[in-house]
């Protein structure tokens, strides 16, 4: 199987940054690992919307599968109790 390549918005690069460095140590963990399984194990898909969701501690990640192009595109990344308010 192919791996995926991993693209972040400027968005959520932004909220990366925010978060506590021991935090943001597992959650690039977590996105890198979506390259070579991007449907692991606790992944979730948002119900009406093409997106995905996976949890990380307290933080969640939202991402979206593009088949074609082999592309992760990591959306949005927030703490549990915010990540889902417009």
């Amino acid at each position: 199987m192919e791996s995926y390549r991993i693209v972040i918005k400027k968005s959520a690069a932004k909220e990366i940054e925010k978060i506590e460095k021991k935090d943001r140590i597992r959650i690039v963990e977590k996105i890198r690992s979506l390259a070579s399984d991007p449907h692991p194990a606790g992944s979730q898909k948002l119900s009406g919307q093409e997106k995905y969701r996976i949890r990380q501690g307290n933080y969640r990640i939202l991402y979206q599968i593009l088949n074609e192009e082999l592309v992760i595109h990591v959306v949005k990344i927030g703490h549990r109790r915010d990540i889902y308010k417009s």
